[in-house]
């Protein structure tokens, strides 16, 4: 298998097909349409949008569908993903058709230079809070891991099956894929790409979301002056223990897999 691409699914039923068609316009193009896998990972959707997996997996023998217990979240769910993906290159795209498919074959070409691609949008379709809170959000990643600002640690992204049995290794339940990423190689490329407008329905991202993104990567991948070893890094992942309440026991829990029994 020479590709895997990973979509974390959430209330998207509406993009799903359009999604899937675009990819495999994109693969076509490559002439790797016999060579790629396409794994959808339900989030625990409250929409129907894990009935249409199931059609679209079993309707294409390329298509993979992972349908979790619970809502794990985006990270987790890339995950499960991983676990079960086996090509050689992985992208891991959003469902919302925010991200053009038809940059996937940037994407794969700057691999062959580097162990990690992320993309870097030119004009940003989000809504202004949440371009305000994506810069805010590279600036304490850039503090928190260590990270050059340069580099934008975007959900659209690609990386070599080393990178990603590396980050298989990792078990806990409080995944930061981007802080794992960094940890094991500074083999770091960029491409810049469009940004789309959302079809339909409003984002799920949320500041709920953004207070668990930046606690996971205080409690795994800290440095001073947050490290577990000193006084205040130790009282500061206490509290936000305290503060998340409910944490979860597993990183993941796969309810069915659906795929066509035709596959390659």
């Amino acid at each position: 298998m020479k590709v895997s691409i990973i979509i974390p699914v959430y209330n998207s039923s509406k993009m799903l097909i359009e999604l899937c068609n675009r990819i495999s316009t994109s693969m076509q193009s490559m002439k790797l349409n016999e060579d790629f896998e396409l794994l959808m990972v339900n989030d625990y959707s409250t929409d129907d949008s894990w009935s249409i997996i199931k059609g679209l997996s079993k309707k294409h023998n390329y298509i993979k569908g992972i349908n979790l217990e619970k809502n794990f979240g985006q990270h987790n769910a890339i995950m499960a993903g991983l676990n079960n993906s086996k090509g050689e290159y992985i992208i891991t795209i959003d469902d919302d058709l925010q991200h053009p498919p038809e940059f996937i074959p940037s994407i794969l070409k700057k691999l062959d230079e580097f162990d990690v691609c992320y993309t870097n949008y030119r004009n940003r379709k989000h809504i202004s809070w949440k371009r305000f809170v994506s810069q805010l959000n590279n600036i304490v990643s850039s503090f928190i891991l260590n990270k050059p600002l340069k580099i934008y640690m975007s959900s659209f992204r690609g990386f070599t099956k080393n990178v990603k049995l590396k980050l298989i290794e990792f078990k806990k339940p409080d995944v930061y894929l981007d802080g794992l990423i960094l940890s094991y190689t500074k083999k770091i490329g960029m491409i810049n790409i469009e940004h789309h407008e959302r079809k339909f329905g409003e984002s799920n991202y949320d500041f709920k979301k953004l207070f668990i993104l930046w606690s996971n990567m205080i409690l795994n991948f800290s440095f001073f002056p947050f490290r577990l070893a000193s006084i205040f890094g130790f009282l500061l992942k206490v509290f936000i223990k305290l503060l998340r309440k409910k944490n979860l026991n597993q990183q993941f829990q796969i309810k069915e897999i659906i795929e066509n029994n035709e596959k390659n």
